[in-house]
């Protein structure tokens, strides 16, 4: 047992983090992303929800300064009329670990062409819909 180790990160999810280094990216996604056949390294995380495990992450894990997006959201295809209100609050979990940190959206299929390239994908149980995000590791100062 070890202190000061967030609750939600399981041993296989803090090896991942840990392996990771500059630049690698990791996929946090929601119960409906295909996981499974698009991730290199799947980490199951059922019955966990994107927020909490998102400011549990950013607790230990640096965003890239490097790059100007380091987190990025999976955008409502068009036509879809579905309400985003977890973007919100993925918002403010990323300002208050990372308040420089820019968040932006990109493309439903070039979001699941970024993920087959990522280190990692966690799959949850998220509920709400559009609710994926990529995070680009940066390093630790």
């Amino acid at each position: 047992m070890l202190k000061n180790i967030p609750k939600n990160l399981s041993p296989e999810l803090l090896k991942i983090l840990v392996e990771m280094g500059h630049g690698d990216e990791i996929v946090i996604s929601d119960g409906n992303f295909p996981a499974a056949a698009i991730a290199k390294r799947l980490v199951r995380a059922d019955g966990l929800y994107v927020p909490p495990l998102l400011d549990d992450i950013l607790s230990l894990f640096p965003l890239d300064s490097y790059v100007e997006y380091p987190v990025a959201l999976m955008q409502i295809v068009p036509g879809d009329n579905v309400a985003t209100p977890i973007w919100d609050t993925y918002r403010q979990i990323v300002a208050k670990h990372e308040p420089q940190a820019k968040v932006t959206n990109i493309e439903r299929f070039a979001f699941y062409e970024r993920a087959k390239n990522a280190f990692a994908v966690v799959a949850t149980s998220e509920e709400a819909l559009y609710a994926n995000v990529i995070l680009t590791k940066g390093v630790v100062v």
